[in-house]
């Protein structure tokens, strides 16, 4: 019952950070610089995203504008997008597998050591898809950080970490450590040893055996 419970515990871990991964994927907020001008009318929010950027006004008003071209964008964004539209199929992948291993669905009762096999299997993926958000998010922040010290970087055009690098790395974090859990949740095998057999004792000789 305890391997079941850390197995339903990695299960929920993992299955939450994958929809965070999904989350921050689409968020626009991935750097953000907020700056005023002259005027405080025309203070603004500039946020920006694998997908899009934004621009919100002090009024509340928000435009945001897709990214027309994919070969025009930096080679470190594309591989970005990569990662996590890669981490988020891998955990879809992972929910599947992993939900035919778990001890409460009804699959694959007859052979118990393929069900747990296919939730170790489901926890390994997850591992990786939580491997790749956390390598994404992280190679983003370093770049922002970068041109965030640089001394040629203009004032207004630099920008700090935004809401959704801190939900991916969030998401990263339960994605791998829920399925460090369903990894962990496969009990160990108890070595059987076949009983001994006892020996027949050797009936006393006697003399009549002697002829």
């Amino acid at each position: 019952m305890a391997s079941g419970g850390l197995q339903l515990l990695g299960f929920v871990l993992a299955f939450l950070g994958w929809i965070g991964i999904i989350i921050s994927t689409a968020m626009p907020q991935w750097k953000m610089a907020s700056y005023a001008g002259d005027n405080i009318v025309t203070a603004q929010a500039l946020y920006e995203g694998l997908w899009m950027s934004c621009a919100m006004q002090s009024t509340g008003q928000i435009q945001c504008k897709v990214f027309d071209s994919l070969l025009k964008l930096e080679s470190s964004l594309q591989a970005t997008r990569a990662l996590m539209v890669a981490a988020i199929l891998l955990g879809l992948v992972a929910v599947f597998v992993a939900v035919t291993g778990m001890k409460c669905m009804k699959c694959m009762e007859d052979d118990q050591v393929k069900k747990m096999r296919m939730a170790v299997f489901g926890g390994v993926i997850f591992i990786i898809a939580g491997l790749a958000a956390l390598v994404a998010t992280s190679w983003f922040g370093n770049r922002v950080a970068r041109a965030f010290y640089d001394p040629f970087t203009p004032v207004n055009a630099r920008y700090e970490f935004g809401s959704a690098l801190f939900i991916g790395w969030a998401a990263a974090s339960l994605a791998m450590l829920g399925g460090a859990f369903l990894c962990c949740s496969c009990p160990r095998r108890e070595t059987s040893y076949p009983p001994t057999r006892g020996y027949p004792k050797n009936a006393p000789s006697t003399g009549k055996d002697y002829v």
